[in-house]
């Protein structure tokens, strides 16, 4: 992160000497999103939730990064959930592109790692999709909330980090508004054989 963060210090100081009348507007969205980057990441990292852990693979990159959820309760307990984050170049104007790389067995998850999160909505008419005001620290959170609320326990849901989780993002766990239909309804037919079915998805490609 310091790498990157030095990089953009020299670039705003190589300004004054060297100006350059060709510069695109794609290269000015890129320093834009890059100097958001710098400031968020240092955020993310001071808050993340205790079941998350950030890699990025190039200091250099901090547009591109990887999170791994691992609930601590619930149906997804013992599992190691695996996500790939992209930041477009058009950020913060536009949300992160996410997808999950682990096979998983849930209502808002599809098998092939599309995601159903409200903040990752470009266009949302409720209110809840991406607003320029939002930041990865935000995005992190959202997906963590996707692995709690229909299994927690009474201590889960009066806690204070659930409660900031349900007020912000809304998602939870949801089998109301599923993306994997097939999931949410094996749910509402048979809870116990959905939750065997987690189980098996955990033991072969959460591990």
């Amino acid at each position: 992160m310091l790498t990157l963060a030095s990089k953009l210090k020299r670039d705003d100081g190589l300004k004054g000497s060297r100006t350059s009348a060709t510069t695109s507007d794609s290269t000015r969205r890129v320093s834009v999103r890059d100097k958001l980057l710098v400031k968020e990441v240092a955020e993310l990292e001071a808050n993340l939730p205790c079941t998350c852990k950030v890699h990025f693979p190039d200091p250099n990159k901090l547009h591109c990064f990887q999170l791994t959820v691992i609930p601590d309760e619930g149906y997804y307990q013992g599992g190691k959930f695996q996500f790939e984050t992209e930041v477009p170049d058009a950020y913060n104007m536009v949300p992160p592109k996410v997808k999950c790389l682990t096979r998983i067995w849930h209502p808002n998850i599809t098998e092939t790692g599309e995601i159903c999160l409200s903040l990752l909505r470009e266009h949302s008419i409720d209110g809840t999709g991406w607003a320029p005001t939002r930041t990865l620290k935000d995005v992190v959170w959202g997906l963590n909330s996707l692995f709690t609320g229909e299994d927690c326990d009474s201590r889960q849901a009066d806690s204070p980090v659930f409660t900031l989780s349900f007020s912000l993002f809304k998602d939870l766990l949801n089998f109301d508004d599923p993306l994997n239909i097939e999931a949410a309804e094996h749910h509402l037919r048979d809870k116990e054989d959905f939750r065997n079915k987690v189980d098996d998805y955990i033991k072969r490609y959460a591990r």
